[in-house]
């Protein structure tokens, strides 16, 4: 592998937008849109961990189903490995779904309960191209044995495993090309706590392993504290806050990521500071607003914030926020006793 291919992201998006049509409300009406995604931009490097957080509707599942091109993409770049994957057809996709796979939210229905488990873990075979049935025993049977289940498993079905055990099977599918790039939605929400420590252990392991990147969506920002190297908050469909996980969570630069944090008990520690609230209800998906996207709830807003949408602007090393008050919001991220 030469220097140049090294320095190449896994993956890069660059201002992806996706918006959904609406049906018409009635005949001589405009339909209307979901603006789901709106120039969403980040990269990931290789073996790092890259978090998506925010709040449900704020677009983070979109954005993994666009990556994975499972839907079609308004505008923008999905690059994998260098590759543009935006506008291929199934047949040039086909080959390079090898590269880059997905774990689901829910491990009971993300697994067709009539496939035995070494069918269902096999199933992204397909991409790589003929191989022998010994070959592909030999791959299943790994891929079990990597997260921590027996070669024998491969003749029962999904339901007699528990929901952690289901996730591992997921794991195992998702591994069992040994992709570059694999794309987790909110793989832990739906098991029980002590469960979801042992899968996130798990995932830390293989990437040691394999050398696996993950794009890891949670709404859960201690699972994301845990698991990742950097973090993105997504508010209405932007980006509104990246950067280093340590620095996202000591000072953060955006009032919404501020008020995510807040909201997470930190017990045992000996210093506070001030919190900040939400004002307002939560606005849809269906408008476009000229300003900040946060400006309706947001209890800094001025009107510069109504009037000038504020960009993605460094506000320290790798750390960017779309704030006009920025430098005021790292100061009140500052703890005191």
């Amino acid at each position: 592998m030469t220097d140049e291919s090294r320095s190449i992201p896994v993956l890069e998006v660059r201002d992806l937008v996706r918006h959904y049509r609406l049906p018409r409300e009635s005949l001589f009406s405009e339909p209307g849109h979901v603006y789901a995604l709106n120039g969403v931009t980040f990269e990931i490097q290789k073996g790092k961990s890259f978090g998506i957080v925010g709040e449900s509707g704020c677009g983070k599942s979109t954005l993994a189903r666009n990556v994975m091109a499972l839907e079609d993409t308004d505008s923008g770049s999905v690059k994998i490995l260098g590759k543009e994957v935006v506008g291929l057809s199934f047949d040039q996709l086909r080959p390079l779904r090898r590269h880059f796979q997905m774990v689901f939210q829910d491990p009971y229905g993300s697994l067709d309960p009539h496939h035995t488990v070494g069918r269902i873990v096999a199933e992204p075979l397909a991409a790589v191209g003929p191989i022998s049935k010994e070959e592909k025993d030999s791959r299943v049977a790994e891929a079990l044995k990597s997260v921590g289940l027996k070669p024998q498993d491969v003749s029962k079905y999904p339901h007699e495993f528990s929901g952690g055990q289901r996730q591992r099977i997921a794991i195992a599918r998702a591994l069992i090309t040994h992709p570059e790039l694999i794309v987790a939605d909110e793989p832990v929400s739906a098991l029980d706590v002590s469960v979801q420590a042992q899968v996130l252990n798990l995932l830390k392991d293989l990437q040691k392993e394999f050398g696996v990147t993950y794009m890891f969506i949670s709404h859960d920002l201690a699972v994301v504290e845990y698991l990742c190297d950097e973090v993105a908050v997504m508010y209405l469909g932007e980006i509104v806050e990246k950067g280093r996980t340590e620095d996202m969570f000591n000072t953060p630069a955006h009032p919404y990521t501020r008020i995510l944090l807040d909201a997470v008990p930190k017990p045992g520690s000996g210093q506070k500071r001030s919190r900040i609230k939400l004002k307002g209800n939560v606005t849809g998906q269906t408008e476009r607003r000229t300003g900040c996207v946060f400006r309706d709830r947001c209890p800094m807003a001025q009107d510069v914030c109504r009037e000038v949408k504020p960009p993605l602007t460094p506000v320290g090393e790798a750390h960017l926020a779309a704030c006009h008050f920025s430098d005021e919001m790292i100061k009140k991220a500052q703890p005191h006793s």
